[in-house]
């Protein structure tokens, strides 16, 4: 029965570790939302910038409650992305007791580029993908045969394309990280990674399509960079490789 107990104990304390960082997480989240609430309206007025910058003014909302929905989804929406870095570093503080000094040394850095990329994955998407769909599917308007075609966008819906834009273009740009990571692990290798090009550029235009709405203009400003990033990471694992490849000789050479 002791060793019965002594097995447990330590799940028991990881299980309690985990609540504890849990409950920070969700206190950080309740937080950010409580904040993000209170200037919805402002945070939304950021949100519709773009949709400005393509010439479109005005906005409806096409239920009464439509815009209550639409400050409880902005709230919602910018405490996660505030909340982030708290619960990376939860995340972080759980995994970190595990693993071997080595290990974090090489993960740290990992850990650390992610909110960068998902904020340049994010900037890209708010600064030129979204105008950029935007002033083309408004272009959808004008005369018809002598009826007018208004298009009068709504506001819920506006703003569910402009998070999955958002989301799409940030998630999208942490593929250096993951790839690396597989590289790192050992789970491909270079090798592979360089040999599959042609079907890494069908999955990105295969993820853009997910990502993104359903227009080809949309898709495009998502496969590129995509395919652009795979690249990108190739290059970044070739030198990081032989920089790999460069210590363990010399470590070699001095055990020698």
């Amino acid at each position: 029965m002791r060793d019965i107990d002594d097995t447990q104990a330590p799940l028991l304390e990881h299980l309690i570790e985990l609540r504890r960082r849990l409950l920070w997480c969700v206190v950080a989240l309740a937080v950010s939302f409580a904040g993000s609430l209170y200037f919805a309206r402002q945070i939304l007025a950021f949100l519709v910038a773009p949709l400005k910058a393509a010439g479109q003014v005005t906005v409806i909302n096409t239920e009464v409650f439509g815009g209550f929905v639409v400050e409880l989804k902005v709230a919602f929406f910018a405490a996660m992305m505030i909340s982030f870095p708290v619960v990376a570093n939860q995340l972080w503080q759980f995994v970190a007791p595990g693993l071997y000094r080595k290990e974090k040394k090489a993960l740290l850095p990992f850990l650390m580029a992610t909110p960068v990329l998902f904020l340049a994955g994010a900037s890209m998407a708010y600064f030129f993908a979204i105008p950029a769909a935007a002033k083309w599917l408004l272009g959808f308007q004008g005369d018809l045969g002598g009826v007018t075609q208004q298009a009068l966008p709504d506001l819920n819906k506006y703003l569910g394309f402009a998070m999955q834009f958002i989301f799409g273009f940030g998630i999208s740009f942490l593929l250096p990280i993951l790839l690396m990571l597989l590289e790192h692990a050992g789970i491909v290798t270079y090798e592979q990674l360089k040999g599959a090009w042609r079907y890494a550029i069908v999955a990105a235009f295969g993820l853009a399509a997910v990502l993104t709405p359903p227009d080809i203009g949309s898709q495009l400003l998502l496969a590129f960079p995509l395919c652009g990033l795979y690249f990108l990471s190739l290059v970044w694992i070739w030198f990081t490789r032989r920089r790999r490849n460069k210590l363990a000789a010399a470590a070699e050479a001095a055990a020698e």
